[in-house]
């Protein structure tokens, strides 16, 4: 039987589905494919840039997880940024979510087809886009059940194989399995720890912070939750933590693996490294993990943007027929149309099958991390209207963490208009900004009063 909440949605996802949920959207293409280009940019101090990155999205998802906690409400910090900050900055926090969210899910797509290459390398990418779009939109169309159990089973797969990673790496270093030169001093004999200096260093947070996106789908998922209170602190205190161990221990052996400087941008360097000990068959073992992850992380950009749309049509910031949900509590109309969106992927692999993925990531970056820059003003405004006393899931070291967290953030978008391979992307991230504004003064001139949620909620 299906339990539906007030707002039209179904309650069907517990604690175990969340927490996989988080994992399989952040534990995907930033991991096994933007890794490389990360890599390739800081040398082995990139590990240290994971770390201090792993720290900010922590601040981050426990600012969102005090407020979910409190308010499990549909459309989530959007909705949350309409009713401490203004209905403007709701506005430009769910729209630049939803297309947050499109956009990863682009960079998905395109890395899905690049591994399908390893099989398969005379068939054209786009094919292998159009097939995951209409598989991964059918699956989204049946429940949120199946939605949460797919993610699950699909990001059990990548946990495995990460930690199976880890472990074999470590065999390989310690006994000299294969034909490797593996040794711990790789991290520092090539150049040194920095070995394109500061600079390098910071020029690679852009990409790295890419890595995180998608983490703050917890908020959405709140909605959905059989029981939020309980499910979402266990989750949001254990997802950070497990991203980022993942995270510098696979590039940490990676690069004790083979020299910084030898993995190759045109691939994932999981699958390149196991190829170069000889290890065929595991290579394409982990071919089959990358894939596998790239479908996760598709599953959850298409939940996560359709669930904000969803938001957005029910206090009348999105098209009424977006708030429609079929029986089983599916906004079905916003998968629809997030799938529709998708054909930008099609278009990007057709014209520039080499460098869509860079342009595409430095694009989600801006909108990811703008997206966690309004959940820490939001989480800043609302706190200072609460008092601490009155909180399930309070989160630590306020005011301090906040604020340096925020700070984080504005300096991530200097770093962005400072690169030169993502400065073109903060400038769409800017107009982007711009064109919203100007649709939601339109939105105002045309529809002075707000309507009201129920007359926005609509059951298909």
């Amino acid at each position: 039987m299906t339990t539906k909440s007030g707002d039209g949605l179904s309650r069907r996802l517990n604690g175990r589905h969340i927490r996989f949920i988080a994992l399989g959207s952040a534990i995907g293409t930033g991991l096994f494919y933007g890794s490389s280009d990360t890599i390739a940019k800081a040398g082995p101090s990139v590990l240290l840039a994971y770390l201090i990155g792993g720290a900010a999205i922590f601040f981050v998802l426990r600012a969102l997880g005090e407020m979910a906690v409190n308010d499990p409400a549909p459309g989530s910090f959007g909705e949350y940024a309409r009713k401490h900050l203004g209905p403007l900055a709701g506005f430009l926090t769910g729209w630049t979510y939803a297309f947050e969210m499109v956009i990863v899910c682009v960079a998905d797509v395109t890395a899905l087809a690049v591994y399908m290459g390893f099989w398969f390398p005379d068939v054209p990418r786009w094919i292998w886009v159009v097939l995951t779009i209409l598989v991964i939109a059918a699956a989204n169309l049946v429940s949120v059940r199946v939605y949460g159990e797919l993610e699950f089973w699909f990001t059990l797969v990548k946990v495995v194989a990460i930690v199976a990673m880890i472990l074999g790496g470590a065999a390989i270093l310690i006994f000299g399995l294969g034909s490797s030169s593996g040794s711990v001093t790789n991290l520092w004999s090539h150049g040194g720890w920095f070995p394109n200096g500061v600079s390098g260093f910071i020029a690679s947070f852009a990409l790295v912070m890419f890595a995180f996106g998608g983490t703050e789908i917890l908020g959405l998922t709140a909605a959905e939750s059989e029981d939020p209170r309980t499910a979402m602190p266990k989750a949001v205190n254990t997802v950070p933590v497990r991203v980022l161990l993942f995270y510098v221990a696979t590039l940490a052996i990676i690069m004790m693996l083979n020299p910084w400087n030898t993995i190759s941008t045109s691939g994932s360097p999981f699958v390149q490294i196991f190829a170069g000990l000889g290890l065929h068959s595991a290579a394409t073992v982990l071919n089959i993990v990358v894939v596998t992850a790239a479908l996760s992380a598709i599953n959850s950009d298409i939940f996560g943007a359709g669930r904000m749309i969803y938001g957005l049509a029910r206090r009348g910031q999105a098209p009424a027929v977006m708030a429609r949900v079929t029986r089983n509590g599916i906004p079905w109309m916003t998968v629809l149309v997030v799938a529709a969106a998708l054909s930008l992927a099609v278009v990007l692999n057709y014209l520039l099958p080499d460098s869509a993925f860079l342009l595409i990531a430095s694009v989600g970056t801006f909108a990811t991390v703008w997206v966690w820059f309004m959940i820490l003003l939001t989480h800043y405004r609302s706190r200072r209207r609460s008092s601490a006393a009155d909180l399930e899931f309070p989160v630590p070291f306020w005011p301090v963490g906040q604020v340096l967290t925020m700070v984080f953030m504005v300096f991530i978008f200097v770093v962005m208009a400072f690169a030169e391979d993502t400065r073109l992307a903060l400038l769409v991230g800017v107009v982007w900004l711009a064109v919203l504004c100007g649709l939601f003064w339109f939105h105002r001139r045309a529809t002075p009063s707000e309507p009201k949620e129920d007359a926005m909620s609509e059951a298909g």
